[in-house]
């Protein structure tokens, strides 16, 4: 009997050696289809082909699709009839991309201070690294010219470039949207730009995001065809703004919170994100209408860079400078209509008489170092400062982009249409943390209707950042 047993025991154990040996084996063979899929992206499962957008509820169904999902240039009125097919010329098509990539903001990362157009070497800051922007001109060696329109729609569409997966710092999450007509017509423009051979830089990332072939795995989990809605519509207007923000403007980039991953947050779309020592503000319908914004006033900002609720400064600036100022004044009305909603919310009004009392430290501050420029009731100086009464970053939640623009200050301002405002020197070394949280905090009640709960705390904190 001992000797059967001894034998079923050993039996037994080589049946469990046999199934651990069998899932071993079974895991490493999945880990290796990871790691061939991940740097081999024809292994990869891809996200599913971008869906058809959805039909407007108009007798006039077809014509708003490709009105409002194509980007019509000032003079692709043809092409937009026809569903934003490829112009008739090439001039008529490099035209046309030359309009795209303005609204598209490829400037902003493509082209430094100082530096040759879209030639790359702008420093894109991020809690992972240093990202910095390539080289996208036609020079063969160092930028795009080797490329076929194909590699720049797969680049825009699936985040991966002839040689090599993309970060999406590059914000193919958002250009995934974009139209092949309107990926042509900007591939055909950056082909007609002068080439630059200027290197590019390599990225500074900390482990393991310098692995790069683990962006297809990112990918796989977190790349989708469409982006949600903040607003609800679907008139003309609201569709073609659709398409400018969120494919073609990659407003969600930055005011889409973000996950564990970097992720862009679904279920937060365009609800304010945190953007190191600043903030993206909530661009939701409601939000927007907390702090006065009309469809009216929107126009006018990203047109202009200014309207009644203040002007475009810090990570705002350049997008005005380099993009939304030249909109047409049909796609600022389009954008502007996307972002608060075919029924937009009625802007909130600010009280009559906030009750500062407990502020008068903070209004001394204010009449001795802000009034000369702000005005001493905050209505502020044409051309010279913006209003401090109903300002929108005034009357956002969130206090740091208050707060840091009263630590750093704000460069000096050209606008459109010879329109200028001054330096706003910055309060650093001159207010302690205690002084600077007192008078944000008189701004934020006598003039945005907010609590006054910013403490030296966080003024400490946004200081050493």
């Amino acid at each position: 009997m001992s000797d059967a047993n001894e034998a079923r025991k050993k039996r037994g154990y080589a049946m469990r050696l046999n199934r651990a040996t069998r899932w071993s084996a079974l895991t490493a063979c999945l880990a290796a289809v990871l790691l061939v899929a991940a740097c081999n992206d024809s292994t990869l499962p891809k996200p599913p082909k971008p869906a058809q957008p959805p039909m407007p509820k108009t007798t006039a169904a077809p014509v708003l699709v490709t009105n409002g999902m194509a980007a019509d240039a000032p003079s692709a009125t043809a092409s937009s009839a026809n569903g934003g097919t490829a112009e008739n010329t090439l001039s008529e098509r490099i035209t046309r991309g030359k309009y795209l990539a303005r609204a598209a903001d490829c400037a902003a990362c493509h082209t430094s201070a100082n530096g040759a157009p879209f030639a790359g070497g702008v420093p894109l800051k991020s809690p992972y690294g240093t990202f910095y922007g390539t080289n996208i001109t036609p020079d063969k060696t160092n930028g795009i010219g080797g490329w076929t329109a194909d590699d720049f729609y797969r680049a825009l569409h699936d985040g991966m470039a002839p040689n090599q997966a993309l970060y999406p710092a590059m914000p193919y999450t958002s250009y995934r949207q974009m139209t092949r007509a309107d990926s042509d017509a900007i591939y055909a423009y950056l082909m007609s730009v002068k080439p630059a051979a200027v290197p590019n830089r390599k990225h500074d990332l900390s482990f393991p995001y310098n692995v790069r072939f683990g962006m297809r795995v990112w990918d796989w989990m977190f790349l989708k065809d469409t982006l949600p809605d903040a607003s609800k519509g679907q008139s003309a207007d609201w569709l073609r703004g659709r398409y400018l923000a969120n494919a073609l403007g990659h407003c969600a980039e930055c005011h889409t919170p973000r996950g564990t991953f970097g992720q862009l947050d679904g279920a937060k779309p365009l609800g304010g994100a945190a953007l190191a020592r600043i903030s993206a503000p909530d661009l939701t319908p409601d939000a927007l209408a907390a702090r006065g914004w009309t469809v009216k006033d929107l126009q006018t900002f990203f047109g202009t860079g200014i309207a009644p609720q203040g002007s475009a400064f810090g990570e705002m600036y350049p997008v005005v400078h380099l993009s939304t100022q030249y909109l047409t004044p049909d796609d600022l009305r389009a954008l502007s209509t996307y972002l608060l909603g075919d029924a937009p919310p009625a802007p909130t009004p600010l009280p009559d008489r906030p009750d500062t009392l407990q502020l008068k430290a903070g209004r001394n501050l204010y009449l001795a170092v802000c009034a000369g420029c702000h005005a001493a009731d905050g209505t502020g100086k044409p051309h010279v400062a913006v209003a401090m009464l109903g300002n929108s970053t005034v009357r956002q939640k969130d206090p740091r982009n208050l707060v840091v623009a009263i630590l750093d200050g704000i460069e000096p301002q050209s606008f459109p249409g010879r329109e200028a405002m001054q330096d706003m020197p910055g309060f650093a070394r001159q207010l302690t943390d205690a002084q600077i949280a007192e008078l944000s905090n008189y701004l934020r009640v006598a003039y945005g209707a907010q609590a006054g709960d910013v403490n030296s705390e966080i003024v400490r904190q946004l200081r050493q950042k």
